[in-house]
């Protein structure tokens, strides 16, 4: 695990023993850190009875202590914890600040922070396996992958790559990235900011400001105009000027099967671009992108059954995120619906052509299908198992069935893996 000299006799509180909790818990211990945990669950408690003080920091005296560390899951706009932490002076942070500030017990490395509402996991996953692929000592984690302070360190010239999301970020007050990503923002996750976007934007955009002079960042140059968060002496790259610039042909993509699309094309180009900045050559890079195998539920090439191919996207949460899978193909037999987080299509509205029909589920299948009826032919199949056999009957060879939903899944699914797993089950299910 990370651990960090600088914690020991530090006193912190630790609220939340999930995965990324519990990891915070041990290496703070591990340090020497007098730890107060709490989690309601009793047998989440259970593994620090008598190794750490075990007590809500909501009902304690936090006089003295040197930071609150709670999961991002933890609404800062609502909840109580942040109000009286404040109270006594106490900071609110996270596993990725702890991260950042045991760094400097670290043997020499860098530091990718990748962030933006879609794309980010595939591009941290790609970076990392660039960057593997190159014979790079490397990791991931933040979002994805292990907690980071439960991962080993890196040895000398490692690079880190964390996918960030914006409650992450909010967490953290030191996290200087030596290359720091911000792919696109669209409105999403607004309920934790008040409902005003230009929060949100503002909680992605600090991670370019946490940078310090030399340290390299990437954005849109739309995003960058608007922004204008770019610390003083960083070296800003522009992600459309990164193909050109880097003699990439966008004809190159069709070598690289599991990043199709639009979008994965700018996925690619900020990993191209990380590449270069770390010291890869263009061949390292190509072949890095050659070699991605894909995230699971990310546009994912589930099975080809009677020449239809059958593709889990259950990553595509909004409408922006599931506009560019349905870029990527024609003929889709697109399954869309479960707890919607915007009215209307959005950008989904001009990938329609690309639809040959649509199946509706979950709570928002009704109100997509009153979208979608006199464009599409529309079959109102409500579950997603229904959805799969509704698509495969009506798909001829050459079709594509498209799991996208372009919403949430907690009205049917305990989450998008788990909606992404009843997918694959579905269609193995059409072939046994």
């Amino acid at each position: 695990m990370i651990t960090n000299p600088a914690w020991k006799g530090r006193r912190y509180a630790v609220l939340g023993l999930a995965r990324s909790g519990r990891a915070t818990v041990e290496a703070l211990l591990a340090s020497g850190a007098d730890v107060l945990a709490w989690d309601d669950r009793e047998d989440a408690r259970a593994p620090f009875v008598g190794r750490t003080g075990i007590a809500d920091p909501l009902q304690s005296d936090l006089t003295g202590y040197d930071g609150v560390v709670v999961s991002p899951g933890v609404p800062l706009n609502t909840h109580p914890i942040k109000p009286h932490a404040d109270s006594f002076g106490v900071p609110v942070i996270g596993d990725i600040e702890l991260f950042a500030q045991a760094r400097g017990a670290l043997p020499p490395h860098k530091v990718v922070g990748i962030t933006g509402t879609n794309g980010k996991s595939t591009t941290t996953a790609l970076v990392h396996h660039i960057l593997k692929t190159a014979g790079v000592p490397t990791t991931m984690g933040g979002n994805i992958g292990l907690p980071i302070l439960e991962q080993q360190p890196l040895p000398e010239d490692g690079v880190y790559v964390l996918e960030l999301s914006s409650y992450q970020i909010d967490l953290t007050y030191s996290l200087d990235c030596d290359v720091a990503v911000l792919l696109n923002i669209t409105p999403d996750h607004l309920d934790r900011y008040d409902g005003d976007f230009q929060k949100y934007a503002a909680s992605k955009s600090r991670l370019l400001a946490m940078q310090t002079s030399g340290q390299n960042s990437i954005a849109r140059f739309t995003d960058a105009r608007a922004l204008g968060k770019f610390a003083e002496g960083t070296i800003a790259s522009i992600l459309e000027d990164v193909l050109s610039n880097r003699g990439v042909e966008t004809g190159e993509q069709a070598n690289w099967p599991s990043l199709q699309g639009p979008h994965n094309l700018e996925n690619a180009a900020a990993a191209i671009e990380v590449g270069d900045i770390l010291g890869l050559s263009g061949q390292q890079i190509r072949a890095g992108l050659e070699s991605y195998s894909g995230l699971p539920h990310r546009m994912e090439r589930v099975a080809e059954i009677s020449g239809v191919a059958y593709i889990n996207d259950s990553k595509g949460t909004n409408t922006a995120a599931s506009a560019p899978a349905l870029a990527a193909f024609e003929n889709i037999h697109w399954i869309v619906g479960g707890l919607a987080k915007e009215p209307g299509l959005g950008e989904c509205e001009a990938e329609l052509p690309h639809v040959k029909a649509a199946f509706t589920i979950g709570k928002g299948g009704p109100a997509f299908a009153e979208l979608l009826e006199g464009r599409v032919p529309v079959t109102r199949s409500e579950t997603l198992e229904r959805a799969v056999r509704d698509a495969a009957a009506a798909a001829q060879e050459g079709d594509t069935v498209l799991l996208s939903p372009a919403c949430a899944s907690f009205d049917q699914f305990r989450d998008f893996e788990e909606r992404g797993e009843a997918f694959r089950k579905a269609v193995s299910e059409l072939s046994a």
